[in-house]
C-alpha cells in the first residue's frame, strides 16, 4: 500500500498520540461522558471540543462548569477565526468550535497545538476527504503551465513556487498544494485530505460517533496507519458515565430502539424494489423523470393519509439538488439535510420520510479501495440512516414513523434492529 505524504516534523519529534474511538449507539451517554472528562480533569490539560454546530458550542461553555471555555471569533479578516484560534491556542486557552473552521488548520496550527498539551474531543466524525471542483482544462493549464507538479506514484500534486504564474485566481489549489493535501486521482478528480499532522499533534484525541467501523475517517486513518482503541460508553447507579472495554453490540439499547420506530410497509414502497432505487444517480436519469413524481405523490399521500400528524411534526430528507422536485404540501417545511448530525434541533419530530438510497462517491469508493482499504457501502449506509433518523424526537425516547421506500435502505434498518 503507498503511503500518501512524505513523513513529516510532526510525525517524528512527537510520540505516538493515544487515539480513542467512543464509539457508541446514539443516546448512550457520549457528549455527557465528555462534559463529565473536561469538568473532572487537571487544569494542566487543555481541551479543544470540535462539534458539527454552533449551537453544540453553547451547550458545552454552558455545561463544563469548572472550565472557561472559548470559541474563536472573527478579529476583521478573511481568516479571523483562525487567527483567533491560534491566539486562543497559544494561550493555552479552553476551546470549543466547529468542524469546519478546523478543517482550515494549516502548519501553523499544527505545531501550536503540538506546544500546547492539548486534548482532542471530536463530537461526530470530520470530512476529511472531499473532492474540489476544478474544470479540467484549467487543471490541464496548471500542469502545462509548470505550476503544479503531480507524483505519478501517489497522485500527491506539489505547486511550484519558482512558477511564472504565482498571482491568480488558483490561490485555494495553491494553498492546498503546499500543505501536501491535494491529490490526483486516475486522471479525473482532485481530492482533498485532512492533514494527517493535526490528528497527531494532539497528546489524546477521542472522537465520539457510531459504526465508526463504516465511515470516511476510519479509513483515512487506515491509510495514514493510525493506531486507535475502540471503547463503549457506561453509566453507573450514581448517575455518572465512564469508557469501557468496546461491545460492539448493545442489545438492551437495539431492543428499545426498535420498540420506537414504526416502519411503514405497504403499496407506497413498490417504487423503490430496485437495488440503486432513489440513488444519486437513479435521480439523475432524465427516463426516471416520471418515477420522481410518483415518489413526491407517495411521500405527500404517506404524510396526509397515513400518518395525518401536523405539519411542524413532519420531517423530511433527499438529495440537496431534488429537494425542489420532491418538497409538498404539509411537509416542505420539515427539510433535514441528508447528512445531518449531532443537533437535537428537531428532537419534536414524530413523522419522517427517508426518500434516498445512500451510497458511497464512486471516486471517493474507488480512492479507498486503491489504497488497500476495505470499504462497506451497506454499513455506510445505515450509519447514514440512523444518524439522520436520531435527529428526531427518537433521541427522547419518543416513538416514531417512518417512512423509508427504498427496499435496500429498509431492510439495512430492519436487519440491523433485529440482530
Amino acid at each position: 500500500m503507498n503511503n500518501l505524504v512524505k513523513e513529516t516534523n510532526y510525525t517524528k519529534v512527537k510520540p505516538q498520540t493515544v487515539v480513542n474511538i467512543v464509539d457508541s449507539i446514539m443516546g448512550s451517554g457520549k457528549t455527557s461522558w465528555a462534559i463529565q472528562y473536561m469538568n473532572n480533569s487537571s487544569k494542566d490539560k487543555n481541551f479543544l471540543y470540535i462539534t458539527p454546530f454552533l449551537a453544540e458550542i453553547q451547550r458545552v461553555k454552558d455545561s463544563v462548569k469548572l472550565r472557561s471555555f472559548l470559541a474563536p471569533e472573527p478579529k476583521g479578516n478573511q481568516k479571523g477565526k483562525l487567527d483567533n484560534l491560534k491566539q486562543l491556542i497559544l494561550h493555552k486557552k479552553d476551546i470549543a468550535s466547529t468542524h469546519a473552521l478546523f478543517q482550515k488548520a494549516d502548519d501553523e496550527l499544527i505545531e501550536l497545538i503540538q506546544a500546547g498539551n492539548y486534548t482532542l474531543i471530536l463530537d461526530e466524525v470530520m470530512n476529511v476527504l472531499e473532492q474540489c471542483e476544478l474544470n479540467k482544462d484549467d487543471f490541464k493549464w496548471l500542469c502545462d503551465s509548470g505550476m503544479v507538479l503531480v507524483d505519478e506514484e501517489t497522485g500527491l500534486i506539489r505547486w511550484n513556487n519558482e512558477g511564472e504564474y504565482q498571482e491568480t485566481r488558483y490561490k485555494d489549489i495553491k494553498s492546498l498544494a503546499e500543505s501536501n493535501n491535494l491529490y490526483y486521482f486516475e486522471n479525473t478528480v482532485l481530492f482533498w485530505t485532512f492533514p494527517i499532522s493535526v490528528f497527531k499533534a494532539f497528546k489524546e484525541v477521542y472522537i465520539m460517533t457510531y459504526l465508526f467501523e463504516c465511515q470516511q475517517q476510519k479509513y483515512y486513518y487506515d491509510i495514514y496507519k493510525i493506531n486507535y482503541e475502540y471503547k463503549s460508553i457506561k453509566s453507573s447507579s450514581e448517575g455518572l458515565y465512564y469508557l469501557s472495554d468496546y461491545e460492539k453490540t448493545n442489545n438492551a439499547a437495539l431492543s428499545e430502539l426498535k420498540s420506537l420506530i414504526n416502519i411503514y410497509e405497504g403499496k407506497l414502497n413498490n417504487i423503490g424494489e430496485d437495488k440503486f432505487a432513489m440513488s444519486n444517480s437513479w435521480f439523475r436519469k432524465s427516463k426516471n423523470e416520471q418515477l420522481v413524481k410518483k415518489l413526491q405523490n407517495n411521500a405527500t399521500t404517506y404524510f396526509k393519509n397515513n400518518v395525518k400528524t401536523t405539519t411542524k411534526l413532519n420531517m423530511w430528507t433527499c438529495f440537496k439538488d431534488d429537494k425542489p422536485k420532491l418538497k409538498g404540501k404539509g411537509y416542505t417545511k420539515g427539510f433535514v439535510s441528508v447528512n445531518a448530525r449531532a443537533t437535537n434541533a428537531f428532537k419534536e419530530k414524530e413523522s419522517l420520510a427517508y426518500l434516498v438510497n445512500r451510497y458511497m462517491h464512486p471516486y471517493e469508493k474507488k480512492f479507498f479501495i486503491s489504497k488497500g482499504i476495505e470499504v462497506n457501502e451497506d454499513m455506510f449506509a445505515l450509519s447514514e440512516l440512523l444518524q439522520w433518523i436520531w435527529r428526531s424526537r427518537i433521541r427522547v425516547g419518543q416513538q416514531i414513523n417512518l417512512y423509508i421506500p427504498s427496499k435496500r435502505m429498509r431492510h439495512l434498518l430492519t436487519n440491523f434492529l433485529c440482530m
